[in-house]
Parts: structure tokens; sequence; C-alpha cells
């Protein structure tokens, strides 16, 4: 019998969140983000759910190969281009958007001849200072590729830095439309969080495109509390479930886990569930962290081992070996347990580990 945790991934919440993020941005063309495994939750998962979106964007060459081979016939982007002449002929030969962020890639798409044009989604630096040219730059690096003969349509993008605070990305999309103003070009802004605010990132003309990432996967892209994933009205698309695997009994003084990190207070019954680190559980989750046993809520307590956590059942009579325990998920978001590890939803999701088996409802 396989260990008891898995991941189910449930379709129609994927189908739901996209669904909502079509609505919140009218006439965009929609990239579905799916790097990282799709947030952990499976490339074959996604390409079935996000049938319906517009194309696929993620970072892995190798799975934008992958989705060619499962079916995927619309739109790809790979979001940090190529890096190397033989990527950008797998590109070209499984008709690949790319994007270009810096001087050496742009030269080395100028010198690898190729069999078909490539659409360039053309990166600008507007704050984050991670990938993208300087944005003073952006009428030159245009030029230039609008001279070399194996491009095809330029998008103008950019990525803002701080869309999930208030009002966060203003000053970067004045940068952006200041420098780009007057170039015909489309413009991909809004990541997950910018969707929410698409009104004032759009341009109105109809060909704006936006790459929504984690709400997708029914998780929040805000970091203040007041905008939780349901008040967003995203449905949760993991639910990762393990069972109780033992049962112990404290008695006042008695220590739980490595280090001796948690004393029982009182008399107490722990249950040890088969779940760790090695799955993706957050190492750092602290003893308080909320799971729920058959549905009710109560605590871990104690540090997270690689294969086993451990809870506090006192209050809960009826738990024993074999009683179902959830992470996260359908009840319990995961942006929740994130924050009391003192991360984030996004990290949660994709930790979860290869040896945690998927499956899709």
């Amino acid at each position: 019998m396989p260990r008891p945790i898995v991941a189910t991934i449930d379709s129609g919440a994927l189908r739901h969140n996209l669904n909502v993020a079509r609505a919140l941005t009218p006439g965009a063309h929609l990239w579905a983000v799916v790097k990282a495994n799709a947030y952990g939750h499976g490339i074959e998962a996604a390409v079935n759910a996000f049938a319906d979106a517009d194309g696929l964007a993620l970072i892995e060459l190798e799975n934008a190969v992958r989705l060619r081979e499962l079916g995927w016939k619309k739109p790809l982007l790979l979001l940090e281009g190529c890096f190397s002449s033989i990527d950008w002929h797998a590109a070209a030969e499984h008709r690949m958007a790319c994007v270009i962020h810096c001087d050496e890639q742009l030269s080395e798409f100028e010198a690898t001849p190729l069999p078909r044009k490539l659409d360039i989604y053309v990166k600008f630096n507007t704050g984050m200072n991670r990938l993208g040219f300087r944005i003073e730059r952006a009428r030159d690096v245009v030029r230039r590729l609008m001279l070399h003969e194996g491009t095809g349509e330029i998008t103008l993008m950019t990525h803002f830095a701080c869309a999930d605070e208030r009002d966060g990305h203003l000053e970067a999309l004045r940068r952006f439309s200041d420098a780009t103003s007057g170039l015909p070009l489309p413009r991909s802004l809004a990541n997950s969080a910018a969707c929410f605010d698409f009104d004032r990132v759009a341009t109105g003309d109809g060909r704006d495109s936006v790459r929504p990432g984690i709400m997708l996967y029914g998780a929040t892209p805000f970091t203040h509390a007041t905008r939780s994933a349901a008040s967003l009205k995203l449905r949760p698309a993991m639910t990762l479930s393990t069972e109780i695997i033992g049962v112990q009994s404290l008695r006042p003084g008695d220590a739980v886990g490595y280090g001796a990190t948690y004393v029982a207070a009182r008399d107490e019954r722990v249950a040890v569930i088969a779940a760790g680190y090695a799955d993706g559980y957050p190492r750092h989750a602290p003893s308080g962290t909320p799971v729920l046993v058959n549905g009710q809520r109560t605590r871990l307590v104690g540090r997270v081992s690689m294969d086993k956590i451990a809870v506090d059942v006192t209050d809960l009579p009826l738990a024993r070996v074999g009683t179902p325990v959830e992470l996260w998920g359908a009840q319990l978001a995961v942006d929740e347990v994130a924050n009391a590890a003192g991360t984030i939803g996004y990290e949660s999701l994709t930790a979860v580990s290869s040896r945690v088996p998927r499956r899709v409802v």
C-alpha cells in the first residue's frame, strides 16, 4: 500500500480561476503561466485545464517541448528566452515566442540562422532590476529588432516589482509608458496582481497580453491579508492531504520531535502525520501552524522532520491511525499555512516534491 500523502489537483478549480482572470482582463491575450511544473500542479493537468487560454507561458524549454508532445497547438512563450543557439533552433522548430532581455541574448538571436521568424517579447527593466533592458533604451532596442530579418511580431514587456502592494505598480507603469510612447506595438505588463487592476494597466487598444500565474492555482498574489484568495473569488486547485500514522500520549513535561522544541504543559495526545519537508511541507513551520484533522482545525507541534510532522489531537478524541488530514487546500488556504511558516503560497505549492503523487480530479 502506498504512503498516504497525495496532492489532489482540481481541474474544475483551475478552469474557474482561468475564467476569473479572463473576466478581469477583457479583450486581452491571456498567457496562462505554467512554469515550475504548473506551480507544482503538473504540466499534464495544466494543459487540459487551461485549454481555453490563448497561450501557455513558462521558463523551461524541455517542458515547452513536452507541451507540444501533449498536443498543445496554441502559442507558447519562453519567459526567460533562450540560452544557446540550440535553444533558438528548438524554439523555432516548435513555434515558440521568446523573451529577449539583454544585449548578449539579442546578439545571439541575430547571429543564429533560423528556419522561421520568431515572435519576440522584448523585456524592459522598470525597477525590478532583475532581467530587462534599461527602459531608456526602448526605442534603440526595438529599432534593432525591427531591422533583423528573423524577427516576427514584437511585444513590449515588463514585470512589476511591487504589483502586490496597493498602487505599487503605478510608478513602473508611468516609466514604461513614457519611454515607449509612440511605439505602435502590443504590450504585456500584467501579472496576477496587476490583472486585478487591469483598467489602469491596459492600453484600451485590444492588443494587451496578460500573464496570470499564481491566481490560476487559487492562491492570492497579494501580501496584505485583506485580499485573500477567497475574497478574490479564487478556488484552491491543490489539496495536500495525508493520514495519521501513529498516536502518542504525552504527560506534562514530555517533549515532541527533534530538539525537544515543544513540551507538553498537560496530558496531551499527539498524532504523527505522514508528511515532512521531503514532501515539500515547509520545514520552518512553527508550532501553532494550522492543520485540519478530519475537517477539524488543530495545530502543528514540534519541528517538522523529513517524513513526519506531529499535531495536537488532545481535543479530537476520535483521531486515530488512518484519520484523514488536510495540510492545505479545499478547506485550509495554502496562504494561511505559508504565512504561519514565514513564506508565501507560491513557495509552498511549487515545493511539493516529486515523491508526492498528483491525482487529477
